[in-house]
């Protein structure tokens, strides 16, 4: 019987993914508007390839292959940005005619949070129906029993949390 091995290979951060497009030109304009350095085309494999992040780094991609409607499916993926950046994504989205989408049952008037993270986003689709996520880490501590909010609601638990933690802390130093 063979024994398992450590893995010793560090996955530092995912390199490369793909999405389907019906339309492969329509996609490309898209993400372009979005402000995603085209890297290459394929045009006999109908495939696409974006920068993400600094394109002088290459450290990350974004495939779209152009495939037959019997063969397509949507998939989601998401954006890491800061937490000044994902503010402003609303009015970078309407500037450019893309609307943001609702989710988890929550309206797009602010960022959503994701409580388990915790993190905070926006979505929104492309052309083609994929589910596009702008994303950022919160520095505060997860909670796992809470469930998905909206931003203000999020950073008024944590008000209240930390005003406590500090009143706490003075009693016992009293």
């Amino acid at each position: 019987m063979k024994t398992r091995r450590k893995c010793k290979v560090r996955h530092s951060h995912l390199y490369e993914t793909h999405i389907n497009t019906k339309d492969l030109s329509k996609a490309v304009e898209f993400y372009q508007t979005l402000g995603l350095e085209l890297a290459h085309i394929i045009p006999d494999r109908k495939v696409a390839f974006f920068w993400l992040g600094d394109p002088s780094e290459k450290a990350q991609m974004l495939g779209i292959w152009e495939v037959p409607d019997h063969q397509f499916s949507r998939s989601h993926f998401a954006l890491g940005v800061t937490y000044d950046e994902l503010l402003s994504v609303p009015e970078f989205l309407s500037n450019l005619g893309i609307e943001l989408s609702a989710s988890f049952g929550l309206d797009t008037s602010e960022p959503i949070v994701h409580t388990w993270m915790p993190a905070a986003s926006y979505y929104f689709a492309d052309p083609d129906g994929n589910s596009l996520e702008y994303i950022t880490v919160l520095d505060q501590n997860s909670n796992l029993e809470l469930p998905i909010m909206h931003l203000s609601k999020w950073e008024e638990i944590n008000t209240v949390k930390n005003v406590n933690n500090q009143e706490a802390s003075h009693k016992v130093k009293d």
